[in-house]
């Protein structure tokens, strides 16, 4: 059975969510206090695991403005109690096996099923029943006799059954057709079939958040009592996940029959435990998971100074230390009590959906991205999910359809009340939510366009586009040449400013499956830039060159690649209409400064007209535009030049 669609109503912030679409996972993203929370806790309740928690109480969580008037309506009779949540499923074959064998595979108009609930406290159901096709299917296979079968042929409905069989001799068959009409009779055919055949198939709702994590540590007296009695608390349960997943069994742990097995058994259990977390755990792979049982001392936590005590530790061999895990940080003791805690579940038959509620929220951002893998690899295959964030990397890129927006829409300022407007909605058109809202997906986008230009490509990084466009111009005309042109594994990135550029590539640098190579340019020649550790490592690494060692200069640029004249040829033809006069080389500051810093001093001096600035952008666009009528002024040495960076460059592939 599979939720498809849910709304809520009347809860908290929400006076109508809208109907929101749920799919195998669904991501609910929104800001803090947009109502995230409620719309979870408003579905748990509809039908929780723990069914002390089914209750929705008005006083508490009907919205508090109207609440006054909800009240007073409910009492004096002029409404019924508000509904909370409808939810609408879709029934599986596996879900409809019983239902067919008893009315056929017509019974159902729809194979869909609604519930909802609300502060009365009283589930109630809607199912589309077609009572003809399944009257006839279930006389079908009542295994009357064809005397009494051509008798009953005529019945129109369960009620005339119910009649006529009681008219009859009893026998097998008929004490069989009037025990089942009896009861169709009494609570209606819909219900009768939800009762029989649908409601154990609803999935409970499991609702997980930081108030589950676990201690670390437990008074193993004490917790197999609160579980015969249950009142089991909620750290209970990770611990309780964790003992199981360890195939350990509290009478063991209190009774062991020899010490060596126990030892042996707390030895395999850190052992099973460990593989499991560390799949998942990509954070620090040194660590290795143990248990320990002894008796209560004087000086432990309060509640475990008498009996007998269970502690979970963490052994970290790259520091050769050990911790209890209550002693860790809060992103691993929340990881690993949700490992536990769904261990714990899968030991139950009873059909789940999970909601959690901030998952991973002290979560490093690569251990956010572990977690979805866990929510791909092991929740989704058994169970539905719908989770809450606010962190961009709690959305998985590849499946954005998964994201739904929660905004509050309550006004900042008090405009009366307005339940159709205000309070928490969710949206699945992202064009209508704010950009408060949408930030944690710009983040998540932006990290996808970072992801999908570099990941596992060759990247040369560049200033600007600029530079891109020489190098794309002249690797042509090289390759005319008949010598290689820039290699296509080469993906050419530009970055915003040459200042940029090292703090771009040490970023990057550390990902494996990214080849990395870049020309410094003259701004980065300096003593500073030379000392630093990041540019020295890389430069080691014999991945970052500079255009001095290719020009002719000990200070380049990219366009000190070309002759001078060449490079004055393209800015007097860029910038005709706007240069005072035509600029030549004997105009300009001595030569062994870059063409870039003596152009500025010349425009310092002879200023473009209409207050225009140079930009070396519209030089390399015109080369591009005009490199056909440009190619007879390039010298040899300039293509030697640019033939050169790409032999460098195409070697480190």
């Amino acid at each position: 059975m599979k939720l498809t669609e849910v709304e809520i109503f009347n809860f908290q912030s929400i006076h109508h969510s809208g109907p929101v679409r749920v799919g195998a996972i669904t991501c609910l993203i929104g800001k803090n206090e947009a109502g995230k929370t409620a719309l979870l806790q408003a579905l748990y309740r509809l039908n929780p695991i723990l069914e002390s928690d089914s209750t929705y109480d008005y006083t508490e969580d009907f919205p508090r403005a109207a609440l006054d008037d909800y009240e007073y309506a409910v009492e004096s009779g002029e409404r019924k109690p508000a509904k909370v949540v409808c939810a609408a499923f879709d029934l599986e074959p596996n879900d409809l096996e019983s239902l067919h064998q008893e009315f056929g595979p017509d019974v159902l108009s729809t194979n869909q099923v609604t519930l909802w609930n609300g502060y009365s406290n009283k589930r109630t159901f809607r199912l589309e029943v077609n009572e003809t096709n399944a009257l006839q299917h279930f006389l079908a296979r009542a295994q009357l006799s064809s005397d009494t079968a051509s008798e009953f042929s005529n019945c129109k409905s369960f009620l005339e059954v119910l009649e006529l069989a009681r008219t009859n001799s009893s026998s097998e068959e008929i004490d069989n057709l009037i025990r089942t009409t009896a009861e169709i009779q009494d609570v209606g055919l819909d219900r009768y079939i939800y009762l029989n055949h649908i409601r154990p198939k609803v999935p409970k709702f499991v609702y997980f958040d930081e108030f589950y994590l676990m201690n670390g540590y437990e008074n193993l007296e004490a917790l197999q009592q609160r579980a015969r009695s249950g009142e089991l608390r909620p750290s209970d349960f990770p611990m309780l996940g964790l003992i199981q997943q360890a195939r350990l069994h509290l009478d063991q742990l209190l009774n062991p029959k020899r010490t060596q097995q126990l030892v042996n058994k707390l030895e395999g259990a850190g052992f099973h435990l460990s593989k499991k977390m560390l799949k998942y755990w990509s954070q620090n792979q040194h660590l290795k998971i143990r248990f320990d049982v002894r008796p209560g001392h004087p000086g432990d936590p309060e509640g475990m100074r008498e009996g007998t005590n269970i502690w979970a530790g963490i052994y970290d061999s790259k520091h050769m230390v050990s911790t209890h895990l209550g002693e860790r940080s809060k992103g691993f003791l929340w990881f690993f009590s949700f490992l536990a805690w769904y261990a714990q579940l899968q030991t139950s038959d009873d059909p789940l959906i999970l909601l959690l509620d901030e998952p991973g929220m002290s979560l490093h951002a690569k251990a956010q991205q572990d977690l979805l893998r866990y929510f791909d690899d092991e929740l989704a295959p058994n169970h539905q999910l719908i989770y809450t964030s606010h962190s961009p990397f709690m959305v998985d890129r590849k499946h954005m359809g998964r994201v739904r927006i929660v905004e509050d829409e309550s006004p900042d300022v008090d405009e009366g009340y307005a339940p159709d407007t205000q309070g928490t909605k969710v949206l699945s058109d992202f064009s209508k939510a704010s950009s408060d809202s949408l930030f944690p997906l710009l983040g998540a986008l932006g990290y996808d366009i970072y992801d999908s230009l570099f990941a596992g490509r060759n990247s040369l990084v560049v200033e600007d586009i600029a530079e891109l466009l020489y190098f794309q111009a002249m690797s042509d005309l090289v390759e005319e040449d008949g010598r290689p042109g820039l290699s296509p594994e080469w993906t050419i990135t530009p970055v915003s400013g040459i200042d940029q550029i090292i703090t771009f590539i040490s970023l990057l640098s550390s990902r494996q499956d990214i080849k990395l190579a870049t020309l410094l340019g003259a701004n980065h020649q300096d003593e500073k830039s030379e000392q630093d550790p990041q540019t020295k490592r890389l430069l080691r690494k014999g991945h970052i060159l500079r255009f001095a060692d290719f020009a002719i200069t000990d200070e380049a640029d990219m366009e000190d690649m070309f002759e001078t004249d060449f490079y004055l040829r393209l800015v007097n033809a860029a910038y005709e209409n706007l240069l005072q006069k035509p600029v030549s080389e004997s105009e300009l500051s001595p030569s062994t400064s870059p063409i870039l810093l003596r152009l500025q001093n010349y425009f310092h001096t002879y200023p473009l007209q209409h207050s225009a600035r140079f930009s070396r952008f519209r030089v390399a666009r015109y080369l591009v535009a005009n490199v056909d009528s440009l190619k007879p002024h390039l010298s040899k040495q300039t293509r030697d030049r640019f033939a050169n960076v790409f032999l460098w460059a195409n070697s480190l592939l």
